[in-house]
């Protein structure tokens, strides 16, 4: 008997996943299916890339996964990795605010206070800041709502202040977007469920966050964040050695996706077709017009903004920094003069990426009002983020060598309403497109952990979709 054909389009974490789990239960089920994972460049992995470079480990994409989410090491597990998991470096971290940098106050959630003392204490919010803050212990739920931007909610609850100097700063950097453009709902919809569960923030985080484990061992406690002892690209190798011969097809886009009476017709730029019974989509929202150019629900993915992002990664000789700080890196709020967005101490968040004796850090540039920064040479971006560090660092010396990563009109902009628009569109492919499904970092959440749980979600789909 013939096997049928599961497409899944994207090769980065999402649709490497999604072929994974997919063909993993074909198998044990001895289901009459096989995989197709189509891939547009010469690699997988998508964002995911390790560098290695005279003895450093250097990530140009993301750097680790969180470990509180469980799907991602749900996979660590299944992929038989659990052995080559580092925890990151624990340690002080910084917000730079007005040019200086100030202790992340202890006992804080994204920003949100949810002990009092540490943050009467801090010096990030003045005394009047403080005070207006605390009002989200007295304010009450706010009206229902469907939707509103991240700022907008985050204003009401305590005020400018802290919004700009300590809660922006550390959400803004997690999507690359604009507070007051985010969408509460799909970025943190559970801010808003305890809001109106417990009329308080901080009052609700105290109420539901779990308790810090207490361990026997001296020392800071594990961190929150895990990669892989030869970097993060470990487990884009190991995905890919799980996957059988032939089920990969690379230098192969997808130019269109017709409906036909029994499935869909994949065609390729190769001039080949796939016929498919149905299709996983996990790549970027703005390819699903031009696959889909048929339907006019999908065209709307066209105007949804991505922004652009760039990384400086500038390895030094220990001696080099005469002023070091005693801690795993900053991020910075928008009222400081500085056009990096945030800096990671990497030989001290991840000691094992650096040799001894031997300093790496590893800057941003590209906040939404600053996208130009992305496109300058690559000399003038080293000039700009040392001139940056320099503000608070004393280095002495040239990088031996830097690397830099543009990722240019990547990372999507959850904007007000998107929830809603996905829905819509999900909904309609139900009704025209039976059999399609689309996940990814566009659509419901950007962490590697999210695109994993999406993709073991899709799978559940296509399954009960076949009734497999």
């Amino acid at each position: 008997m013939d096997k049928q054909t599961i497409v899944i389009v994207g090769g980065g974490i999402t649709g490497l996943t999604a072929a994974y789990y997919m063909q993993k239960a074909l198998k044990e089920e001895a289901l009459p299916y096989e995989v197709k994972l189509v891939e547009a460049s010469d690699r997988l992995g998508g964002k995911i890339i390790t560098h290695k470079q005279n003895g450093f480990t250097i990530e140009r994409g993301p750097d680790s996964m969180i470990a509180r989410k469980k799907p991602g090491m749900k996979l660590v597990e299944e992929l038989g990795l659990k052995d080559e998991v580092i925890r990151n470096g624990t340690g002080q971290s910084y917000i730079l605010v007005q040019g200086k940098l100030h202790k992340m106050p202890k006992g804080a959630f994204m920003g949100v206070p949810m002990q009092i003392g540490p943050f009467l204490k801090t010096g990030l919010v003045s005394p009047f800041g403080k005070l207006r803050a605390l009002l989200d212990l007295v304010k009450g739920k706010g009206d229902a709502s469907v939707d509103q931007s991240l700022g907008a909610f985050m204003r009401r609850r305590f005020g400018n202040e802290l919004v700009e100097n300590e809660i922006e700063p550390l959400l803004s950097g997690i999507y690359s977007g604009d507070i007051d453009e985010m969408s509460l709902m799909a970025t943190f919809p559970h801010f808003y469920q305890l809001e109106q569960n417990y009329g308080s923030l901080i009052k609700g985080l105290k109420q539901t966050m779990p308790k810090p484990v207490k361990t026997k061992e001296k020392g800071n406690p594990p961190g929150a964040f895990f990669s892989f002892k030869n970097g993060l690209e470990t487990m884009v190798h190991k995905l890919v050695e799980k996957l059988d011969e032939g089920t990969i097809l690379l230098n192969n886009a997808v130019d269109h996706i017709e409906k036909k009476d029994n499935g869909y017709h994949v065609l390729l730029s190769s001039g080949d077709v796939i016929k498919a019974v149905a299709v996983i989509a996990t790549t970027p929202h703005k390819t699903l017009p031009k696959m889909f150019s048929q339907y006019d629900f999908l065209q709307g993915f066209s105007n949804v903004p991505s922004s652009s992002v760039a990384n400086v990664a500038l390895a030094f000789e220990q001696s080099a920094i005469k002023q070091d700080i005693d801690g795993t890196g900053f991020v910075v709020s928008r009222n400081s003069d500085f056009r990096i967005t945030a800096c990671t101490w990497t030989h001290k968040k991840w000691p094992s990426s650096t040799p001894k004796g031997k300093a790496l850090i590893r800057c941003y540039v590209g906040r939404p009002s600053d996208q130009e920064v992305v496109d300058l040479p690559d000399e003038d971006l080293v000039e700009l983020v040392l001139k940056d560090l320099n503000k608070t660092m004393n280095i002495t010396a040239m990088p031996e060598f830097s690397v830099i990563s543009r990722w240019r009109n990547v990372m999507p902009q959850y904007t007000v309403g998107h929830m809603e628009r996905i829905a819509k569109a999900r909904k309609e492919a139900s009704e025209h497109l039976p059999g399609v499904y689309f996940v990814g970092s566009s659509f419901n959440g950007v962490g590697i952990p999210d695109c994993i749980e999406q993709a073991e979600k899709a799978v559940e789909q296509v399954r009960k979709y076949l009734s497999i």
